[in-house]
Parts: C-alpha cells; structure tokens; sequence
C-alpha cells in the first residue's frame, strides 16, 4: 500500500468513537438515540445488529437528540437497542490510475482488481467556482455526429440535456457521444441502472476505446437512494479533480431524473414536505447545485485551462417536458436536446427532434453563414412538420405553396443527415448540411478562405519583437559609422 495514502488515513481515524442505541426501525429509517451532540447532517454511522453482519448507513436528520438513520443497504436484521457507531468517512481520493477504470458511488473498484487512490481527499460537494472567476465557453467540439456538429454545436464547457423516453436510443447516443467528442478524459455517471446493462454498456457501447479514457461510476436499481445519490456526487468530484489538473473532461451523467428520485427518498424519509408531484421543495436547489459545478473552469495564473462539458440526460414520460424534473433542469442548463419516440420508430438514430431542442451556444460559436444554413434547415423542419397530416393523409397537392413544397422536397435528405457520422468534424458537416438543402455553399467556402488567410498573414507577420531586433543590427552599424 502507498505510504502516504496510508498515512493520510491513520490521520483521519478518531480518536474516540460516540455510541448510540436504536429506539425505532421504520422501514428503512433507522431512530438512534446517544450520539449528540458530536452527530452532524451527512456523518456516516455502523449499525451493529445482534444477529445480522454490521450495517452501514448515513444520518439524515437531527431533532431533539435523536438521529435519523438511512442505510445503505436493507434493514432486516436490526432491532431496537442495537448499537450505533459513528464512523469516519474514507473520503474520496481520485488520480489518473482511476482512469480507464470501474468505480462504485464510494471510489471502490468494481472489476476486483486493486486501484490505487491519489494522495488528497477531495470534497464531496464543494462548491460550484466562483461565478466572476470562471472562465467563457470555449471552441466549437467536434462530435462525430453530423446534427451535433451543425444544428445543435456543443462547445467547451456547456452543458446540455438529454431529454428522452425509455427505448429511444438515449443510452446508445451516451456511448456515441463519449466516443466522439473532442475531450481528453470522460467521466461517466450511471445512475440507477439495472445491474446487467453495466457490461453491456461498459464493452458493447461505450466499448475498449471508449473505456482507455474513461472513468465510469455505477450505482445500481436495487442499490440504496443514498447510494444513487453519492454516485452523481463522485462523478462530479472526479471530473473536478481531473479539471483541476488542466484537463478538459466531458462528464456524462444518466440519469439526472433518477438523482433527483433518489433525493425525494432521502427527503422524504428525513422528514420533509413533498410539494411538485411529490418532490421535496429541496430538489431544485439540489439539481441546481449539482449542474452549477460543471461547465467552464475558473481562469489560472498558468494559463491552463481546465473544463467540465456536461451532457446530462433527463427521463421524461410520454414526452412530458413539463414534467417536474425536465421543467427545472431546461432552465439550468445551456441547452437541450428532445429525443423524439416517433423519430425513433421510423428508424432514424439519433431520434433528434431538432425543432424542439436548442443549444445556447447559438449564434455565437456559428459564423455568418452556419447559421443561415442552420436557419434554413429549422425551417424546413418546421414546414415539414406542419405539412406532414395532410402527406400521410394524401391529401398533399404540390403547387400551392412554393416554400412548404420546398421542404417536402428537402426533407427527406435533411432527415439522412441528421442520422449521419461526422468524422471529418463541423467544417465538412456544414458543405453536406449545404448539399442536403440544396444550397450552394458558397458563402462558406468564402468564409474559410477568409478565415484561412488571415490565419495565415497573422502567422507571417513579424510581431513587434521581431521588428524591434531586426533594426538593432541597423542601429548599431549606424552609430558605429
């Protein structure tokens, strides 16, 4: 074992353990009395049940000298008088050994084989950076898909959501999305996920490229909602930990919904009111202070620029996007993305209704020109849309609007191109998203020459420096004359 890590945890054992007792079992409430005053909100305790193996769980609420206790796994086993030990928490001790790896919500490897732990613990839930410290949004990313690439551009450090029904295709777009983006590690959050669906996703569709940059934490259907919790706050806290080493880190998180579920259990049982279809009025400032922390970094002395991009997905039944979790994540987040059950059906992946998703880094990561272009491709979404009835009716009679048959017309290779890979990243993508509108592209091939160009003359021109020394030698033989 790492000495120093060793020693970092003899420091961090008590010197004296406080002793309660169990006075009520509810469920999976657990009442304790005894261990006020040195008890606080989120210390972690042992529960010692007389004929079960020690139990582990987390104070919830205080009041009046008693403890409410959440367990991380079923209480069956504990009875009234049992002991109650609090615990010291191990912290979480990222570094780079834990990338390519497989952790659980507590930093535990999940593959058997041994990980070895950074020299610092890290806070679980700091803070988000300081709002006039952080850094704007960077460049454009290339992602490998064409309709990301162009209609929907990510840039560095924003964060969007993914917002989707079950059975469309949203885990397969996560994988996609962690393989292509530009980033130079990901950090990947499952949340609630059934316990089969972890090698399927970890070696089918996040696969062994995927996986070499990646830090993936898991947190199980059947696991505690503490747990569930805890395993959105370790990824969170390890894309930091990464960030602050001047990386910049795409963080996947599936599912915010089900981190938002989970909190409603611990709420719910600490006591608190349900208010939005029984979510805790807690719930919004607990999805606002998670999100907060990721996006652009705070600036550096040095220079070097560390970024958390966020892609959360948000799980919407029957497409409701006024559902309580979706109506308040659209509002913390720089953009979001509807993937569609209809689109899906008729075989079309990614399901992007790109009518109604936005990116909020529009207009200003596009130039002039990609942002006609996307102009033009929304509205033939939108003619399309309004025109289909009356196609599947038959009822449709070319001739009586230009512009609709126009997008008739157009729809159905616009529609190819939003299903298409983008290899060869957004320049590329934007001369197919010209072609598939029938456009010319000749305002963006002006641009990138322009842009080309200037490029180029800035690398040739001498800077003041240069000018300055190349007269030195003049000056000197001038005054030696």
């Amino acid at each position: 074992m790492d000495l120093e890590h060793l020693g970092a945890e003899l420091r961090s054992l008590p010197a004296m353990r406080r002793i309660g007792r169990v006075t009520r079992v509810d469920g999976g409430a657990v009442t304790a009395m005894g261990l006020a005053p040195r008890a606080r909100l989120g210390d972690r305790v042992e529960v010692t049940a007389r004929d079960a193996p020690p139990l582990e769980g987390e104070i919830v609420s205080l009041a009046d000298g008693k403890a409410t206790v959440m367990t991380y796994g079923p209480s069956y086993g504990i009875g009234l008088g049992d002991a109650v030990t609090l615990t010291p928490d191990p912290g979480l001790r990222p570094c780079d050994a834990w990338i390519g790896r497989v952790i659980d919500a507590f930093g535990a490897p999940m593959d058997g084989r041994p990980l070895r732990q950074g020299p610092e613990a890290v806070r679980l839930r700091p803070p988000a950076p300081d709002p006039m410290r952080r850094a704007r949004l960077g460049a454009r990313l290339a992602t490998g898909l064409s309709v990301f690439d162009t209609l929907l551009p990510l840039v560095q450090g924003q964060r969007i959501g993914l917002f989707a029904g079950s059975g469309v295709g949203k885990s397969s777009l996560l994988g996609a999305l962690a393989r292509g983006v530009q980033a130079d590690c990901v950090v990947f959050a499952l949340i609630g996920e059934r316990g089969r669906e972890l090698r399927e996703f970890t070696e089918g569709v996040l696969g062994a490229e995927g996986l070499a940059r990646s830090v993936v934490v898991c947190a199980t259907s059947d696991q505690s909602p503490l747990v569930k919790r805890r395993a959105a706050w370790t990824a969170m806290a390890v894309a930091e930990r990464l960030r602050d080493s001047g990386r910049h880190v795409l963080l996947l998180v599936d599912s915010l919904t089900r981190f938002a579920e989970a909190h409603r259990e611990v709420a719910l049982t600490a006591g608190e009111p349900p208010s939005l279809r029984a979510y805790p009025p807690s719930t919004a400032a607990m999805l606002a202070a998670l999100v907060e922390r990721a996006g652009p970094g705070p600036e550096r002395m040095d220079g070097r620029r560390g970024d958390i991009t966020g892609i959360f997905s948000v799980l919407v039944a029957g497409s409701d996007m006024e559902e309580p979790v979706a109506d308040m994540t659209r509002g913390l987040l720089d953009g979001h993305t509807v993937l569609e059950r209809g689109i899906a059906e008729r075989g079309r992946f990614p399901a992007v209704d790109v009518g109604r998703s936005v990116s909020r880094s529009l207009p200003a990561c596009a130039s002039p020109a990609e942002n006609r272009l996307i102009g033009v491709a929304r509205r033939v979404f939108g003619l399309h849309e309004k025109a289909e009835p009356m196609l599947q009716a038959g009822l449709w009679r070319e001739g009586a609007d230009p512009e609709s048959d126009r997008a008739v017309r157009l729809h159905p290779a616009l529609d190819a191109f939003c299903a298409a890979q983008a290899p060869e990243g957004p320049a590329d993508s934007f001369a197919r998203l010209a072609e598939a509108l029938d456009e010319s592209g000749a305002d963006l091939a002006a641009e990138r020459e322009s842009a080309a160009q200037s490029a180029s003359s800035e690398a040739g021109a001498p800077s003041d420096v240069d000018e300055e020394e190349a007269k030195a030698p003049e000056v000197a033989a001038s005054s030696g004359a």
